[in-house]
């Protein structure tokens, strides 16, 4: 079981060092989880805003995020607006179809770090899906053997997160204090990931550090997954079930065919009722524009 190494590519967005690992080159999803930024640890001067995400739109897909350090606030086009704190998610669902959703992400006044996991779920594209959005102020978290868990979302160690799935998924944040063997229950036909965020863990003979993405193929059989973390490491592991039907991803859209995402981006530059409206006025936001598809996406 010996797993891909993929090595983040480091980006900007609205102010804050980006490590991003999915998409990939030649992997571009785990499960239906298909977009992953570590972002920052990141602080900030006095006369810095910090994070400063214009309004933006999506379709097809689920943001979530993680939270680390430091706040964000959200605001979107169904008139939510949320601030999330660390041990918290936000997850906003997109809708499938003809559905969309918009919205901005800041950093508040006052808050000079900040350390997230913003992730992208993509939905299956056979259900009808509305655009939605839950804030999730407490999840499971509990320690055993000097390894401190939280549970973001699915099912890990008995222990369930309230977040809502329409696909089968995992996220568990893992903070091992000292150096030990983490044994890992990995289920058959599932994508695996490990993110380190912080530290280094060696696997199958290979070492990953800060950054770094070990990647598992689908799994035939239920097996385990052996993880040895040295001391102070933090890790995120991920899973899931693949969805049916081809991921393709263009700038903030998510769609199972090229079509699709052209319109989203017609729609959006065009100013489509689908996306909604957000009331930037008076702020130092702006509403961003699509980029035209040119050329055909892969899945």
């Amino acid at each position: 079981m010996n797993p891909i190494k993929i090595t983040a590519k480091t980006h900007d967005v609205g102010g804050i060092p980006i490590a991003r690992l999915l998409p990939n080159k030649d992997h571009r999803t785990i499960g239906a989880w298909c977009f992953l930024d570590h972002a920052g640890p990141a602080g900030f001067g006095e006369e810095e805003q910090g994070m400063q995400v214009g309004a933006h739109p999506h379709t097809n897909l689920q943001t979530f995020t993680w939270m680390l350090e430091g706040e964000v606030f959200h605001q979107d086009s169904l008139g939510n607006r949320q601030l999330i704190r660390p041990k918290q998610v936000n997850l906003m669902t997109a809708g499938t179809g003809e559905y969309g959703i918009s919205h901005t992400e800041q950093t508040p006044d006052g808050i000079k770090a900040l350390h997230a996991v913003q992730l992208w779920i993509a939905l299956p594209t056979n259900q009808e899906i509305k655009p939605d959005f839950t804030h999730y102020p407490s999840l499971p978290e509990w320690s055993q053997n000097g390894v401190d868990f939280v549970l973001p979302t699915g099912t890990f160690a008995n222990h369930t997160a309230p977040t809502k799935q329409y696909s089968p998924l995992l996220g568990v944040d893992i903070q091992v204090a000292q150096a030990q063997m983490l044994d890992i229950p990995a289920q058959a036909g599932w994508e695996y990931g490990v993110l380190i965020l912080k530290g280094e863990v060696q696997i199958d003979g290979q070492t990953f550090t800060q950054d770094e993405l070990a990647k598992f193929e689908p799994l035939e059989t239920d097996s385990r997954l052996h993880i040895h973390a040295q001391a102070g490491s933090h890790i995120m592991l991920l899973g899931g079930e693949p969805l049916p039907h081809p991921t393709l991803i263009w700038w903030n859209f998510v769609a199972d065919n090229q079509a699709t995402l052209e319109k989203a981006v017609a729609d959006w530059n065009s100013g489509h009722p689908r996306f909604g409206n957000i009331d930037i006025s008076g702020t130092t936001l702006t509403r961003l524009v699509a980029p035209k598809l040119t050329a055909k996406i892969r899945s």
